[in-house]
């Protein structure tokens, strides 16, 4: 349904880690070679970024095509960051085309991306949306189901949940209702919370850094494969990966 990438460590150029490598984000708006759900991602694309000295990221999204905008060709050249998540849409038939859809998601110092779908959206979800405070419902940036469920994840990262522990509950309260792909990617600029729920994830690390994304975007070596239900944890000197716990399964403390 969407490709998306993260990267936490030294200051890279956005070109750098989206346009540059022979695979990168850009390519796989057209040409993926992992997705298995769709064939091109060109119903928008987003990117956030980390100002150094400030906590809040900026944004930038469109609900065109990434190959289609030529200033963010320019954008990309000369903005480097130590921290960025990105992603290139295809959007489920049915949810709108706008650009509020497009990931990232933002809040405070968070960027939040989903690839995949909710099967049976909106009614499948309509027990879990009821456990969320009107506010948290009046504020979705989009109506879309991504947009549900990181409002979803905030509400569990409010209360004080980690973020690994704040993903990989969402994931498994959506599949208590519904099923579906729920390949969640979030950051706050210093680390990595990542699902691999339904569609292809890998991290390599790079020189001081790390990069976690749908799919690898060269033919270099180092890049390893998330199993499917787990979900990731990487900072730029570690990587943490555990089992999704099953909804109604006590889980043994590793």
């Amino acid at each position: 349904m969407c490709r998306h990438l993260a990267y936490v460590g030294p200051p890279l150029s956005l070109a750098d880690l989206l346009s540059s490598p022979a695979h990168g984000l850009f390519t796989q708006s057209w040409a993926p070679r992992r997705q298995r759900h769709g064939t091109v991602n060109a119903d928008g694309f987003g990117v956030g970024w980390y100002a150094e000295g400030d906590p809040v990221p900026a944004r930038y999204r469109r609900a065109g095509p990434i190959w289609a905008d030529r200033s963010f060709a320019d954008v990309a050249r000369v903005t480097s960051s130590r921290a960025v998540l990105a992603a290139v849409r295809s959007a489920t038939s049915g949810m709108t085309p706008e650009e509020s859809a497009a990931a990232p998601y933002a809040h405070g110092p968070w960027l939040f991306s989903h690839n995949g779908r909710v099967e049976g959206w909106p009614d499948a979800l309509e027990i879990l949306a009821a456990s969320l405070p009107p506010a948290r419902l009046l504020t979705l940036e989009a109506q879309v189901d991504s947009a549900l469920l990181w409002a979803l994840v905030l509400e569990r990262l409010t209360a004080g949940d980690p973020a690994a522990d704040a993903l990989a509950r969402v994931a498994a309260d959506v599949r208590s209702v519904t099923g579906g792909r729920l390949n969640f990617l979030l950051t706050n600029g210093t680390s990595i919370a990542a699902t691999a729920a339904g569609d292809t994830l890998c991290w390599r690390t790079v020189p001081g850094g790390v990069i976690v994304a749908s799919e690898p975007f060269d033919d270099g070596p180092g890049w390893h494969d998330v199993p499917d239900n787990s979900v990731l944890t990487a900072t730029n000197s570690h990587v943490d990966i555990r089992p999704i716990p099953v909804p109604g399964k006590e889980q043994t403390p590793s």
